[in-house]
């Protein structure tokens, strides 16, 4: 009888088993959704170290560099995230994350379209509005929007996957390795734009148009790469059926309603988090957009000389993110992350503001570039394994999308109020004086978390491994 029973026990246990029990499949499938980031973060920076370039081949001026950059986070300010969330939550992580990855492909081919296309064949429509941008950046800027609107969903359906298939395994440390792997197509970018720059120069003119075409043919790589992921996303859910965890036909009271965004907007805790992730990334990826330029001017240094010491941005926050997504799975102190991260942001930001310009050295600039790295993995390590810990599941989709609504309003106007700063001011003193203070309002609402986490308990001091 014991025998018997010890065999049952062993069928119960096997039968309920899933693929997200299988540490293979479950890392498989954060290696094809972490890839696609990869690529698309790589795509949204490859120009970045050629700004100076386009201002020299295309006719560009720092302002249309800065509209440009905005042009990423047009849409999604106006509402394409809301909608996002709400197809998200509606039609699934495969169905959005194809829809995703195919609004990516489309908006690089629109910019490749834009920055090869010859400004003396721009056709005249492109001149007739908006006359004091050039053609290829109003295109570019275009097809950026397009593509901006597909990265931000990705990056909200990413977040919902690894949130479904990590469910009580390693998920901060999924989380993490999934972003220390995007963040690695920063490095990437910084690294492979002025190589491929230089190596298809013509006529003695280095090429913007070689980069941006092997960045776009990425793109076509991660979209290959969530197909196979669909395909073991769709078994996943049928074994998930089978041991009942789950149904064909979902409960009535468990279907999302788009009334549901109520409680979201009604949550102090989403305010903090989404305020804090707005005032945080807007000193980190506007940044990443000038920084190249910034590094050129205040250390007299080449373009290429300039990306080479920002190249080493991502690096450690590419090695620290998994270990600190590790320590919170089993440890904790998400929120004490959060508010040592943006600490160290305003440090760093206060040296590049005042200490570089004085002392323009090329290792006190590298030493801060790696440190604002640090604060790169702290943040974002902590912060978006803690949004499940305060929002219901049925609407978790839609709260990543929110978060990233917010922040995105904050990455259009960023780019392009630094623009005007830089052409009015003729300098980084004042920009970099703003990200600095970016980071101080971040260290308040880090705070302000940390202390209503302890009101409220809501574990985000508290380990995420059961």
């Amino acid at each position: 009888m014991v025998n018997d029973q010890i065999v049952n026990d062993f069928m119960v246990k096997a039968i309920q088993q899933t693929l997200r029990d299988n540490a293979v499949a479950r890392w498989a499938v954060l290696v094809l959704v972490a890839s696609m980031m990869f690529f698309a973060y790589m795509f949204v920076d490859i120009l970045s170290p050629l700004a100076s370039l386009l201002e020299q081949n295309l006719n560009w001026d720092r302002g249309d560099f800065g509209t440009y950059a905005a042009g990423e986070y047009l849409l999604n300010v106006f509402g394409f995230l809301i909608l996002a969330g709400i197809i998200l939550d509606k039609m699934g992580v495969r169905f959005t994350g194809l829809l995703s990855a195919s609004l990516m492909v489309i908006g690089a081919a629109i910019k490749y379209w834009g920055i090869s296309w010859p400004e003396a064949n721009t056709v005249e429509w492109l001149n007739s509005w908006w006359p004091s941008m050039p053609g290829s950046a109003k295109l570019a800027m275009f097809g950026f929007m397009i593509f901006g609107c597909g990265c931000e969903m990705a990056g909200t359906t990413v977040s919902k996957i690894l949130a479904k298939w990590f469910k009580g395994k390693e998920m901060a440390l999924a989380m993490g390795l999934e972003m220390a792997i995007a963040r690695l197509g920063v490095f990437a970018a910084m690294w492979l734009a002025p190589l491929f720059s230089e190596q298809f120069a013509v006529n003695g003119v280095n090429s913007v148009t070689a980069p941006l075409l092997f960045a776009s043919l990425l793109l076509v790589i991660g979209l290959l790469n969530f197909f196979v992921f669909t395909i073991m996303d769709v078994r996943f859910d049928n074994q998930l059926v089978a041991i009942g965890e789950t149904t064909a036909e979902k409960d009535p009271e468990d279907e999302f309603h788009i009334s549901d965004l109520g409680q979201i907007f009604k949550s102090k805790m989403f305010w903090i988090i989404a305020l804090l992730c707005v005032l945080y990334y807007s000193a980190i990826f506007p940044f990443q957009r000038f920084a190249t330029n910034f590094l050129e001017e205040t250390l007299s240094i080449s373009n290429a000389e300039a990306a080479g010491l920002f190249k080493w941005f991502p690096i450690l926050a590419m090695v620290l993110t998994p270990f600190l997504g590790a320590f919170i799975d089993y440890k904790g102190k998400g929120a004490s992350m959060m508010l040592l991260g943006a600490i160290i942001m305003i440090a760093c930001h206060s040296v590049f503001a005042f200490v570089l310009p004085a002392y323009p050295s090329k290792t006190l600039a590298l030493i801060t570039i790696l440190v604002l790295g640090v604060s790169f993995s702290l943040v974002p390590a902590s912060m978006w394994p803690s949004v499940p810990k305060i929002i219901d599941e049925k609407v978790l989709g839609s709260a990543y999308c929110l978060i990233f609504w917010v922040q995105n309003i904050g990455l259009c106007l960023v780019p392009l109020l630094i623009g005007k700063l830089r052409v009015a001011t003729n300098g980084y003193l004042v920009p970099m004086i703003v990200f600095a203070s970016f980071g101080v309002l971040a260290f308040l609402l880090s705070l302000a978390l940390k202390i209503e986490d302890k009101r409220k308990n809501y574990g985000l001091e508290l380990p995420n491994k059961k």
